[in-house]
């Protein structure tokens, strides 16, 4: 037997109290350099009165006018440090450190008390299976910061300068549109070599990259803002930057689900889709609450240096413990049962696993499924708090002031109850689980309709969430590991997860051409109809090609296949 590896001695539960602590302790560290804005002031932009943080400098609105009286017209727009307020930033950040302490507490009691399916496992190895999926997941969750700290970046640079906004809503949808159809091809080519590398190499080049990307879009809001406005063309710049930043971030899901498609049997894959679903609802927290604290607080690029910086830690927590097989951690590897139980034979070439991948009935039903998640999901996510933003100018829903840690919350629920669901009550079968929740999100997208103009639809919205983050773990999380096997898990991860970014690069593009474009019509909730329209058919779909995988379960490959 392998020499058991150093870190199977080490308490995962040790590590995880650890990383808490890293955050409540490093974290202000981390940013506290950098000074807080005061609330928000009045100043005359262009004639007309605009609402910009207290510590923000303006620029004249008028430079040809100012050069006339004699004065030379300023070229930034920067917060300004003001040591007044440090005070007051720390006030706001305890409360958020004991929140993101609070969390991780509950996700550790949840998945502590998630039933289990008694496979035979020893202690040692679901020990060492945590110490391996931790790091990993933790890893995916920031790069969900890394990813969605792009809204409240294109939120902020609205408010950014004295002067007309830097972007606004429809530039962000063009900048997520590029990115995400980048994502979703990038898997074309990174299913292949995560199948051929291994799932940790995989994740280590998918933080880093997407760290260094992060970094280089700082720097760019950096110059941006410290620039007369204009000169720099943001939205071109970043679309090209985010879609880099993506191409990278594709390498997460698919370095996940292809290291735990060796250490989790297929009769327990459906709770290994509810920590997935916890992963990325804890990743969606980080970018949307921490993300607003930041771009609040402290100046706008911190809002990309932050995740950047965590990203940067946990790759080196990944180079020390994550292992892809069990067998590498020094324990015994097993028959997990899936698409690959059996295949004993040499590597398929690569064009003829995607041959058989997008032959499989299964696999492109639960493609084109993911597809209408990914629109939904994002159209959700996305464009609730941008339309509460836009029309509700006073007196913020509670649920909007804490969309991050709401939509947390609810994908938890979401994934931890498609998961035992499916594990529990259908025998470990998916089908009927992305039926139930594509049915809910049947009835939330047609209720949006009837009342996303009145207080109830931030309720709808995160019912809808939760529905839609239970399915995206129960299929990309878990389905394309059943289904795809562990050997060629990475391409079938691929196809799927490229299919769900496909859907929210659709969903980009509906929502840049049919919502309003003009600041007087983007104030008018009746004007955001196409918002709850758009989402009625997507949900349809996705509802009546899950009932048909309502009794799909793997099969096993015959051996020398």
């Amino acid at each position: 037997m392998p020499r058991p590896d150093s870190g199977s001695r080490l308490s995962p539960w040790r590590i995880f109290g650890a990383m808490a602590i890293m955050f409540a302790l490093g974290l202000p560290t981390m940013i506290s350099p950098s000074a807080p804005a005061e609330p928000p002031a009045v100043v005359q932009v262009d004639g007309a009165q605009a609402e910009l943080p207290g510590d923000t400098v303006v620029a004249a609105a008028d430079p040809a006018a100012a050069a006339a009286k004699g004065e030379e017209a300023p070229a930034k727009a920067r917060k300004a440090p003001s040591k007044k307020s440090t005070a007051s930033f720390t006030t706001k950040l305890l409360p958020e450190l004991g929140a993101i302490v609070a969390l991780l507490l509950v996700i550790l009691l949840v998945i502590l008390r998630l039933p289990k399916i008694d496979l035979g496992h020893s202690k040692a190895f679901r020990r060492r299976r945590v110490l391996n999926w931790l790091p990993l997941g933790l890893t995916y969750s920031f790069l969900y910061m890394a990813r969605y700290n792009l809204n409240k970046a294109t939120e902020a640079f609205e408010w950014g300068t004295g002067h007309a906004p830097l972007m606004d809503t429809t530039d962000f949808a063009i900048i997520f549109m590029v990115g995400t159809i980048t994502y979703g091809i990038s898997f074309v080519i990174n299913g292949p070599l995560t199948d051929r590398m291994g799932g940790k190499k995989a994740i280590l080049i998918g933080a880093g990259g997407a760290a260094v990307a992060n970094v280089i879009m700082g720097i760019v809001t950096i110059m941006a803002l410290d620039a007369p406005p204009g000169d720099i063309p943001l939205t071109p710049i970043f679309a090209v930057l985010y879609a880099l930043n993506m191409y990278f971030q594709s390498f997460g899901a698919v370095a996940i689900v292809k290291v735990n498609s060796s250490w989790f049997h297929v009769r327990e894959r459906g709770v290994f889709g509810a920590i997935f679903g916890i992963l990325i609802s804890l990743g969606v927290y980080f970018a949307y609450d921490w993300g607003k604290l930041i771009v609040e607080n402290v100046p706008l690029e911190w809002v990309f240096f932050l995740p950047a910086i965590l990203l940067v830690v946990f790759f080196v927590l990944d180079v020390m413990f994550v292992r892809d097989t069990p067998g590498e951690a020094g324990l015994q590897d097993f028959d997990t049962a899936d698409a690959s139980s059996g295949d004993d034979g040499p590597r398929l070439p690569v064009a003829e696993v995607f041959k058989k991948m997008f032959t499989s009935k299964i696999i492109m039903t639960i493609a084109v499924i993911e597809f209408s998640s990914g629109f939904l999901r994002q159209a959700v996510m996305q464009f609730y708090p941008k339309y509460i933003a836009a029309t509700v100018p006073t007196d913020k829903p509670f649920i909007f002031e804490h969309w991050g840690m709401f939509l947390c919350t609810a994908g938890i629920l979401g994934g931890m109850v498609a998961g035992i669901i499916s594990d529990h009550v259908f025998d470990s079968r998916r089908g009927p689980v992305a039926s139930i929740l594509y049915g809910v999100m049947v009835v939330g997208s047609i209720l949006a309709l009837a009342l996303y103009t009145g207080p109830g639809i931030g309720i709808i919205a995160l019912v809808m969430s939760l529905a839609v983050i239970g399915v995206h773990g129960m299929l990309s999380g878990t389905a394309s590991m059943d289904f795809g096997g562990r050997k060629n898990v990475g391409i079938a991860v691929g196809i799927i997860d490229g299919f769900v970014y496909l859907g929210t690069g659709l969903m980009s593009l509906t929502y840049s051409v049919t919502l309003p474009q003009e600041a007087a019509d983007k104030v008018v909730p009746e004007n955001w109809i196409s918002w709850p329209i758009a989402m009625i058919p997507m949900a349809l779909i996705g509802l009546l090609l899950a009932t048909r995988i309502w009794n799909a379960k793997p099969k096993a490959a015959s051996a020398g296949h």
